[in-house]
């Protein structure tokens, strides 16, 4: 039997959990970290199953049909000249949906009952009730309509916000305003009370709300990114919460994580720091996933639908 290597960068006590899980659930396949394979066998697999992996351990394989993700997010992998010819299929679980769902859904509704405000309140020995606002008179923006964005829609309508949507391309969806390509998203923006950004980072996202398109947000807007860092200049965003241009942010994802203990994020009163957590992998759900995709291609050499390399996912 060919090994099938788990080339990966996660802690040592999470990839102790996913080899459990596939020894449990594939007991025929012989899945090892990359590191014990050695070169003879190395150069004999033929799939791969992949989280954040390093370029000196893929060279180790130069026999790859495929590899499959763990994470949803490839945009670093399409970069890398040792996947350039090798499909990558990118981790897509329901349940991650519904678990990244959960998360936008949590922080809509924190920031939706001013949490940051009475917690500030609550610092400073203020007792004020602020006026209640019925959900159908807050508009949510949803940038992207994945399949994250969509399970995000679906959670923000089933509780009775009023939601908007854009993407790159036009879409039909029952109950929401939307809007497509570049010359509309100024539209949802001015907008929308809460943004909510669940892009791909692609080229064209690359840097999409821009200092310019910050400032088309209403002042008392607030931001959230559940996406990547790069889709957002930060600096920008700091700079229109100092004047008091936007009410807050919530950000789970950075250019360099672990978040630096020098950045200003962490200590600026109109910024909520998350460490990566709106929406992580499930293993028990994503271990079925892949058990799945390795046996019909050992069973039937069927790789599963791959990344467009062109669109970055």
């Amino acid at each position: 039997m060919q090994p099938v290597p788990l080339i990966s960068d996660i802690d040592a006590a999470e990839r102790a959990l996913w080899l459990a899980r596939f020894a449990e659930l594939m007991p025929e396949l012989d899945i090892r970290p990359s590191e014990q394979i050695n070169d003879a066998d190395a150069r004999t697999a033929r799939v791969a199953i992949v989280a954040n992996p390093a370029p000196e351990q893929l060279r180790r394989f130069p026999a790859l049909r495929w590899v499959q993700s763990l994470w949803a997010g490839v945009e670093k992998m399409v970069q890398m000249p040792e996947l350039a010819r090798v499909p990558i299929v990118r981790m897509e679980d329901p349940e991650l949906a519904r678990i990244m769902a959960e998360a936008v859904l949590t922080w809509v509704l924190c920031l939706h009952r001013e949490l940051p405000e009475y917690a500030r309140q609550q610092r400073e020995r203020i007792w004020h009730q602020r006026l209640y606002t019925p959900p159908a008179e807050r508009e949510i923006g949803v940038l992207g309509t994945g399949n994250l964005g969509m399970a995000a829609i679906a959670a923000l309508k089933a509780q009775g916000f009023r939601v908007s949507a854009w993407s790159r391309a036009a879409k039909q969806i029952d109950g929401v305003s939307h809007y497509a390509g570049e010359e509309q998203l100024p539209l949802l923006l001015a907008r929308c009370d809460i943004v909510v950004v669940l892009l791909p980072l692609t080229p064209q996202t690359r840097g999409l709300l821009n200092e310019q398109r910050l400032t088309l947000l209403r002042p008392d807007a607030s931001l959230i990114n559940f996406a990547r860092a790069a889709i957002v200049d930060y600096d920008a965003l700091l700079r229109q919460l100092d004047r008091g241009a936007l009410r807050h942010a919530v950000l789970d994802v950075f250019d360099t994580e672990p978040l630096p203990a020098s950045s200003p994020l962490w200590q600026h009163p109109a910024v909520t720091v998350l460490p990566h957590v709106s929406g992580p992998t499930d293993i028990g759900s994503a271990s079925l996933i892949v058990r799945d995709n390795l046996r019909r291609y050992f069973d039937h050499g069927e790789i599963p639908a791959a990344v467009d390399y062109a669109r970055g996912y």
